[in-house]
């Protein structure tokens, strides 16, 4: 009995001292592994903080004056644009430094090599280094003619105006005593009643809804039209029609009038316009070759005389600086000023 009972104490304490070392041998085992755990957070907290002190050297070394990739970039991209501003720079100081030099002018030697056969022999019949008065002028134009048909023969007046300035802008119409030698279409756009004393002055063409009505078919077979006052209304619409063809009436051309028979008159009468272009100079043609030197001077003077009567009140000194009349296609004759102003 009493080795049976000495047998089960010895295999319960064996069980117990297993039983022990599994204890101890798990609890090794945690331990390991707690340990393994905290190793690896340890680790990577000491990763985390080498970057971070990276970071803060990299910060610190950039304040202190060493330069980030950005920062050399940006430097690089500054330096190139200063380069570029002083080649630019010394560019425009070279440009400079060259004298310009323009492009030679033709001189009217040049400018007469050019032309034809005819022209040359004309231009060398007038003596450039004279001024004829209007009436030797208009003779030797009319002489010197050199094209086949009746050409007009011109006059350029040029001023000492600035046409920029609204009261220099010379401008008026005029009755030519001779005529201008063409064949005038006249058209009026009123009522009933100035319909007939329209038809009854000699316009070619009067009327009031009809006439409308060939405006809206884009029929223009007229040189000049009249039109009332009542009756302008209805025309705005035909503005972009009329206007840059110049056949738009208007007040201080004498076409928009309730005087019509004068209006048409006056039209078949020869009355021209003029006005100063651009550059100060006065066009007007004053008839044809054919008129001779008595109806073609008639018709200079009183041009020449409503260019002086309405000089400006703004304009100084010498009102008319040059004067020249000229054929088509023929070479052109200076004016005497004195002969202009004794007129």
């Amino acid at each position: 009995m009493a080795e049976a009972k000495d047998k089960s104490t010895k295999e319960s304490g064996k069980v117990e001292t297993k039983k022990t070392a599994a204890k101890i041998a798990e609890k090794e085992a945690k331990d390991g592994t707690t340990k393994k755990v905290a190793s690896a957070t340890s680790k990577a907290k000491s990763k985390e903080e080498i970057a971070t002190s990276e970071l803060k050297s990299e910060s610190k070394t950039a304040k202190a004056g060493k330069r980030s990739a950005k920062a050399l970039k940006e430097e690089q991209e500054k330096q190139a644009k200063e380069e570029r501003k002083a080649t630019h720079a010394s560019e425009a100081e070279s440009k400079a430094e060259k004298p310009v030099v323009k492009p030679k002018q033709r001189t009217a030697e040049d400018r007469l090599k050019r032309r034809g056969k005819n022209y040359r022999e004309a231009y060398a019949k007038i003596e450039r280094s004279k001024q004829y008065n209007v009436k030797e002028a208009v003779k030797t134009v009319m002489d010197l003619s050199i094209v086949k048909f009746d050409a007009t023969v011109e006059l350029h007046v040029r001023l000492s105006v600035d046409p920029k300035q609204a009261d220099q802008n010379v401008r008026d119409m005029v009755v030519l005593p001779a005529g201008t030698g063409k064949n005038i279409r006249i058209a009026v756009f009123g009522n009933a009643e100035d319909v007939a004393v329209a038809k009854k002055a000699g316009a070619d063409l009067a009327a009031s809804d009809e006439f409308l009505e060939q405006l809206d078919k884009g029929i223009l077979d007229f040189d000049v039209l009249v039109a009332t006052p009542a009756m302008m209304p209805r025309l705005g619409k035909y503005a972009r029609v009329l206007g840059p063809k110049g056949l738009m009436p208007n007040p201080k051309s004498g076409t928009v009038t309730t005087d019509v028979a004068k209006a048409v008159a006056e039209a078949k009468a020869g009355r021209v316009e003029y006005r100063v272009d651009s550059t100060g100079i006065v066009h007007a043609g004053i008839g044809k070759v054919s008129f001779g030197p008595e109806k073609l001077f008639e018709n200079a003077k009183a041009i020449l005389a409503s260019i002086k009567s309405n000089k400006p009140a703004s304009v100084k000194g010498t009102y008319i600086l040059s004067a020249f009349t000229t054929s088509t296609m023929g070479p052109s004759v200076a004016i005497d000023l004195s002969d202009i102003n004794s007129l």
